[in-house]
């Protein structure tokens, strides 16, 4: 409590702790108040508050956190495939992993000192991830916590393979809402999207924003590198932005999906939106060396009728 900003230590502002499983969580905060809690199974930020203690990430109340079965809620890392689009489990196998916490990360930008918290986990693949997926990586995932409340998570994927290989990637971001009926999504008008529930045909969005009265579970391609979602019953927007991902996910499951779901409540979509960065279209290539960066950041702020200003 006694940093002032000037002074402020990054490393001091990150506190591990452990869950009810044993599983160390890192719970990041700056000097407002804000925080956001990481764990390393999954890597997951489960948990992301602004200064007034507000929770702006939703995850059920009948979410599982025993590995290896992945969390409903937070933002849950899909790599290195998403959705069923490929010979592996859903999404993948990041988000079921216990990740460490990298001893020699990259270090931090002369931005980063200035009252921003941060932690750097790793994830290398395990014998058993390489008979399912036989390519050797390395994913270094930085979360940083921001002196005004913005949360930014930075992928960078290394192949230390002696191969070429592909994936593709989402942050699968669980955002909070008041009440799905009275949100809508800014910054996707004209693009065209791939529809989940018709057989993945290609559309284009016709509305000036995105409301939702229905299941909906698109991707939508080659998208501006800013999008709103506006709550107006709270009165926030979520503005996202990102880098690397030319892709975002809306899901929401809507009242019949959300019934076949044993890990989420039945009237729980309701309070819930799915928005994610992401990078599926076109798979990521990456040839022995490469490295490849997909940067989120999600901040809020207090809405008005109209998000020309993002």
């Amino acid at each position: 409590m006694g940093h002032s900003a000037a002074v402020w230590d990054y490393r001091a502002a990150a506190e591990i702790t452990k869950d009810w499983n044993g599983i160390e969580n890192i719970v990041l905060r700056n000097p407002r108040g804000a925080s956001a809690r990481v764990s390393l199974h999954g890597g997951l930020v489960t948990s992301w508050r602004n200064e007034q203690g507000e929770e702006l990430l939703f995850t059920s109340s009948k979410a599982i956190f025993k590995p290896p079965k992945a969390v409903r809620g937070g933002i849950p890392i899909c790599f290195p495939q998403f959705g069923n689009c490929g010979p592996l489990e859903q999404h993948g196998f990041a988000r079921n992993k216990i990740w460490t916490i990298d001893e020699s990360p990259p270090p931090p930008s002369p931005n980063d000192s200035h009252g921003k918290s941060f932690i750097d986990l790793l994830l290398r693949p395990s014998e058993e991830d390489l008979k399912c997926w036989p390519h050797s990586f390395e994913f270094r995932l930085r979360v940083s916590l921001a002196a005004d409340g913005s949360l930014t998570l930075l992928s960078r994927i290394r192949n230390v393979n002696g191969k070429p290989f592909s994936f593709s990637f989402a942050y699968h971001t669980y955002l909070s809402v008041s009440d799905i009926s009275e949100v809508r999504i800014e910054g996707l008008e004209t693009v065209d999207y791939l529809d989940n529930l018709c057989q993945k045909e290609r559309f284009t969005e016709q509305g000036d924003a995105i409301t939702f009265e229905s299941e909906v579970d698109r991707v939508y391609l080659s998208t501006p590198n800013v999008v709103a979602v506006l709550d107006h019953e709270r009165k926030r927007t979520y503005v996202i932005r990102k880098e690397g991902l030319p892709d975002v996910v809306v899901w929401n499951p809507w009242e019949k999906k959300s019934k076949s779901m044993v890990d989420f409540g039945d009237d729980e979509y309701k309070q819930m939106l799915c928005v994610d960065g992401a990078a599926i279209e076109r798979p990521v290539t990456l040839k022995p060396g490469e490295e490849w960066a997909g940067r989120l950041e999600l901040s809020v702020v207090a809405s008005t009728l109209s998000s020309e200003h993002f």
